[in-house]
């Protein structure tokens, strides 16, 4: 367990910050009256997502393989923080779809169907809990994975 501290710590800060992230979305009317909007502005949660893995591969570099890391040590912890984030995905969701903001997803149903973009049935199927338990399982590794593999290259240091 000593051995991950630093991916836990990051992992723990990674989720946080998640959660919220949602819960800015919900204040600036993103989840409602903006919620036209929600599937641009979701995407700039990619900027604090890549610096919370800029920071945790450096502050693994620093502090643990006293500042010295090679690109496949890199790797590693950024996939063990990709794995722990993936794993708490289904709380978080929890979190969000309960408590941060429970009207998220019958306003995406209302919006989907009165801009003609999907069927209420679709909009059902596709706005509910499970599926975005179910995107988030998907989502978290894969970018994860990917801002890893390149963050890891930035971080490397020779001794």
């Amino acid at each position: 367990m000593k051995g991950i501290k630093i991916e836990f710590k990051w992992a723990l800060i990674f989720i946080i910050a998640g959660l919220l992230w949602m819960f800015l979305e919900r204040l600036v009317g993103l989840h409602d009256e903006l919620i036209d909007q929600h599937a641009t502005w979701t995407n700039l949660f990619a900027i604090p997502a890549i610096l919370i893995y800029v920071l945790a591969l450096r502050d693994k570099r620093e502090n643990f393989y006293q500042g010295v890391m090679n690109y496949k040590q890199g790797v590693i912890s950024g996939l063990i923080i990709t794995l722990i984030v993936t794993l708490f995905t289904p709380v978080s969701q929890y979190l969000t779809s309960e408590l941060i903001t429970p009207d998220f997803s019958p306003n995406a149903i209302e919006y989907a169907v009165q801009t003609g973009k999907m069927t209420h049935e679709k909009a059902v199927e596709y706005f509910n809990f499970s599926n975005y338990v179910l995107m988030g399982l998907i989502y978290a590794p894969v970018m994860g994975i990917i801002t890893t593999l390149i963050v890891a290259i930035f971080v490397r240091k020779k001794g």
